[in-house]
């Protein structure tokens, strides 16, 4: 692979307005609810970083700027923090502002709403021929090797293809998420997916998550869909619909990722993962196994 084609840049989406949060996201975003001592954004933008990413673009909404302010430098912390003595925490600070280079773009308000939508606010920061991530900003995973990494080699191997990560979810769970149907003999070539399907009519049970590997040519059909007012389901501008769009002449895989998918776009969710991120802590997990125990008796 030469040089030129190695993957730089992520996206991440983090306009949404988290309603199934309120009030706790009335005035910030729900990419930035901690589990347990950081924000949910900040375990993506390591990730990505981890994987190689050098760029991060992270896609808001206006009224809120929690995000810029967290990955950006605070001279009153630091310097409270070096006067202190508390170099560790002072590093740990420091460390988020400097590892990646940030852009920041505001999601535009006239675009219709959908998971395609932030991609059309970058439009213009992407490379027509550029490979690029593409993150959910609720979406974490828990794994050895980076999920970013996973599908950024994935789609190195499958020639530079579009690549979505996806696990299997159960039968009942499907109408959550954007399903995808594989060719007839083929492990990971995607002929098909329905967005929410009817859990009787699901094309499979492998479900999408919230990473991606893309290109322009994805962008240029979902601005096609915006401009013709060719939305999908529930009037929304949905990337899946895209990516369909765009398998019907180009290849596209899905990399079945070695790790635990956990989402946190719900109060359930999102304490389920708390709860197992905590476990993991080596600082705190032992003591806080003792506590749940504890609760059962």
């Amino acid at each position: 692979m030469k040089k030129a084609d190695k993957i730089r840049k992520v996206v991440i989406a983090a306009a949404g307005y988290g309603t199934r949060f309120l009030p706790a996201t009335k005035n910030q975003p729900k990419e930035m609810l901690p589990i347990i001592d950081k924000p949910i954004i900040q375990y993506l933008v390591e990730e990505a970083v981890e994987a190689g990413i050098e760029d991060v673009i992270l896609v808001t909404r206006s009224g809120q700027s929690a995000i810029e302010n967290h990955f950006d430098t605070n001279f009153e912390l630091e310097h409270f923090l070096e006067h202190n003595g508390k170099e560790e925490l002072l590093g740990k600070v420091r460390t988020i502002s400097r590892m990646a280079n940030y852009v920041y773009v505001r999601q535009h308000k006239y675009l219709p709403y959908g998971n395609g939508s932030p991609l059309l606010t970058v439009k213009d920061l992407i490379g027509k021929n550029e490979r690029f991530i593409y993150m959910f900003g609720d979406d974490l995973v828990s794994s050895k090797t980076p999920c970013t990494k996973q599908i950024m080699d994935y789609s190195d191997k499958r020639g530079n293809s579009v690549t979505v990560a996806v696990q299997e979810v159960p039968q009942a769970e499907v109408s959550r998420y954007g399903i995808y149907k594989l060719a007839p003999g083929s492990k990971d070539r995607v002929l098909d997916a329905v967005e929410k399907p009817d859990p009787k009519s699901a094309p499979s049970r492998l479900a999408q998550f919230g990473r991606f590997v893309l290109n322009h040519q994805i962008i240029d059909i979902l601005q096609e869909k915006y401009e013709k007012n060719d939305l999908g389901k529930d009037e929304e501008l949905w990337l899946i619909d895209a990516i369909i769009e765009y398998a019907k002449k180009n290849p596209v895989y899905a990399a079945k990722i070695k790790g635990e998918w956990m989402t946190t776009g719900d109060p359930l969710r999102y304490m389920k993962t708390q709860v197992r991120y905590a476990l993991e802590r080596k600082d705190i997990g032992q003591d806080f196994a003792e506590f749940l125990k504890s609760l059962r008796s």
